[in-house]
């Protein structure tokens, strides 16, 4: 009984930080606010990033190297479509990623406070980049129907597909977090897997257009079935595998679960190694 009370305990403390949700309130707030303070365009830089990164690629990929997308109609903007679908989901990944290295080192200051939940500083990160995923989302949805002129039924079930990024984000965050607080290396071997993330994962080509043989193993990539069922559902009109979906959701959870479990051990030492 006391075993799985201590596991309720846990879960409730990582997994569903309700307790703490005013606090988590004002720390993403602060975290997107001061992100943008000062500049010229303020918070439209949420916007126009992941179209500025969009247009790199699209010129890249398509008319420097005339790629195509498989299947579909020999269009720049068909293809940008395809393309921005796979960086709204890569775009989490990375922002979160990117961050979590050095994420506890510059909150010194809080560590040292006993009392302080060191955990809503992780899921702040995640909801920063809900936030900018939520963003570069509406312009995907915008941009398919002034292309398409379309809104499909299947879009209802978009939070599902993308839902999974949340637990694989934070899962991430607590591991890659806790990891860097104790080896400052890992800062740049995260930046450059999150780099090469982005070639190995199908947002610039479906995974059928793979060789057979090198499909399965791609498939491995958590973000991969995510990026492919996001196009299903927005760009096709069609509903996801739910099979696939299944997956996703589990294969995230042990990834959050994981992730937990070892901040949870590590943090112990935060305050004597800062």
């Amino acid at each position: 009984m006391n075993r799985i009370t201590q596991s309720l305990s846990f879960a409730k403390r990582y997994l569903l930080p309700i307790q703490h949700h005013s606090l988590l309130k004002q720390f993403a707030q602060r975290d997107i606010l001061s992100r943008y303070r000062g500049s010229f365009f303020g918070i439209g830089w949420a916007l126009l990033t992941p179209l500025l990164m969009l247009a790199v690629y699209v010129f890249a990929f398509r008319v420097v190297f005339n790629a195509r997308w498989p299947g579909a109609e020999d269009s720049t903007l068909e293809f940008a479509l395809q393309v921005y679908a796979g960086l709204v989901v890569y775009g989490m990944f990375a922002e979160t990623s990117n961050r979590a290295p050095r994420l506890m080192i510059e909150h010194t200051n809080l560590i040292k406070k006993v009392l302080f939940p060191l955990e809503i500083i992780s899921w702040s990160v995640v909801l920063t980049g809900l936030f900018h995923t939520f963003l570069s989302l509406v312009v995907l949805l915008i941009t398919n129907w002034a292309v398409n002129h379309t809104f499909s039924l299947s879009i209802i079930a978009l939070p599902l597909v993308l839902g999974p990024m949340v637990p694989l984000s934070i899962g991430l965050v607590w591991l890659i977090s806790a990891l860097g607080t104790y080896i400052r290396d890992i800062n740049q071997v995260v930046n450059l897997i999150v780099s090469l993330m982005v070639f190995v994962s199908p947002v610039f080509f479906p995974l059928s257009a793979l060789p057979e043989q090198w499909q399965p193993l791609l498939a491995l990539n958590p973000l991969a079935p995510i990026i492919e069922q996001t196009r299903q559902v927005v760009l096709e009109g069609a509903w996801p595998d739910w099979g696939t979906i299944g997956i996703m959701w589990l294969t995230a959870l042990v990834v959050a679960i994981a992730g937990a479990y070892i901040f949870h051990l590590l943090r112990r030492g935060f305050a004597d190694v800062l």
